[in-house]
C-alpha cells in the first residue's frame, strides 16, 4: 500500500514551492496509474518532431516505453529524461537495438509542438532512431494522460506530475509502471526482458535471425553484483549440453531400430 511519504518523493515540481502550492494528490495519482495495469491503450494520433502524424497503434508490434513532460520544465524532467536514457542504453546493450520503441509525449499544449519537442530532445543529447518525441492533438490530452494513469495539475510554478515510465507490451496493454527521477533500472531492462522472452516471431522474420535472438535473450540473467543484466554463457553449455544428449539418444534409437529392422 503506497503511502503519502513514499507517494511524494515521485512528484514533480518545477520549482520549490511551498506545500499550499501542490495540487497533486499524490495518493490518488499513484492509485490511478497502477489501475490501469493490464489496460490496453487506445489508438491515438500524435505528430512527430517533424510534423508528421504518428499514430500510437502503429508502435504495436514490440515493447513501447512512455514518458510524458513539458518542455517549459527545465530542472526535473529534463534530469528524468537523461535517467531514462541511460536506462534505454543499458537494455539495448542487454536486448539488442531496435527490440523496443520508445515515446517521450509533451502534454503541455498548445507549446509542446513538435519543434519545442525537437529542442527538448536535442538539449538532452537523444538522436536515437528507435526514441520519438511526440505532440498530441490538442483534444485528445486527457484522453490520452488518463489511459496511461497519468496525472497532472497546474500551479503557479509550473506543473505538479507523476514521474513516471510506462511499460506498454506488444499488444498494447500497459504491463508496468517505474516511478521517480530515477528508478532500479534492472526492474526496466527486467520487465522489457520478459515481454521480449515470450513475444511471438513476427510473421515473415528469418528463421536463423529470430533462433539466436530467442537463445539471447533465454542465456541473459540478472547479476546482482553488477546490478545490470548480462549473457550466462552456463546457460548457453547446459543448453548445448541438453541438445548433444537428446540427438545422441535419438541416433542411437535409430541405429538400432535399423539393426533389428527385418530384411
Amino acid at each position: 500500500m503506497w503511502r503519502w511519504a513514499e507517494a511524494v518523493a515521485v512528484i514533480a515540481l518545477t520549482l520549490p514551492a511551498p506545500p499550499a502550492l501542490a495540487a497533486l494528490d499524490a495518493d490518488a495519482a499513484l492509485r490511478e496509474s497502477q489501475a490501469v495495469i493490464g489496460r490496453r491503450v487506445g489508438d491515438f494520433v500524435l505528430h512527430d518532431t517533424e510534423g508528421r502524424e504518428v499514430r500510437l497503434s502503429s508502435y504495436r508490434g514490440k515493447p513501447l516505453v512512455v514518458s510524458f513532460v513539458y518542455t517549459a520544465c527545465f530542472q526535473v524532467c529534463p534530469t528524468a529524461t537523461k535517467f531514462l536514457q541511460g536506462a534505454v542504453r543499458d537494455a539495448e546493450r542487454t536486448l539488442g537495438p531496435g527490440t523496443f520503441h520508445v515515446a517521450t509525449i509533451g502534454f503541455n499544449l498548445p507549446y509542446d509542438t513538435p519543434q519545442a519537442m525537437a529542442d527538448f530532445a536535442r538539449k538532452q543529447g537523444i538522436d536515437s532512431p528507435n526514441w520519438e518525441f511526440l505532440s498530441p492533438q490538442a483534444d485528445s490530452v486527457a484522453a490520452l494522460t488518463s489511459a496511461f494513469g497519468f496525472r497532472y495539475e497546474a500551479t503557479p510554478a509550473g506543473f505538479d506530475h507523476l514521474l513516471q515510465v510506462s511499460i506498454v507490451d506488444a499488444e498494447g496493454r500497459i504491463y508496468r509502471q517505474l516511478y521517480g527521477e530515477s528508478f532500479g533500472v534492472p526492474q526496466f531492462t527486467g520487465a522489457l526482458l520478459e515481454l521480449a522472452q515470450n513475444a511471438p516471431r513476427a510473421a515473415g522474420a528469418g528463421v536463423t535471425s529470430s533462433f539466436f535472438d530467442k537463445v539471447r535473450l533465454l542465456c541473459t540473467v540478472y547479476d546482482p553484483a553488477s546490478g545490470r543484466y548480462r549473457f550466462n554463457y552456463a546457460v548457453l553449455i547446459e543448453l548445448f549440453v541438453g541438445a548433444s544428449i537428446i540427438l545422441f539418444g535419438i541416433a542411437s534409437v535409430v541405429i538400432e531400430w535399423r539393426r533389428k529392422r527385418p530384411g
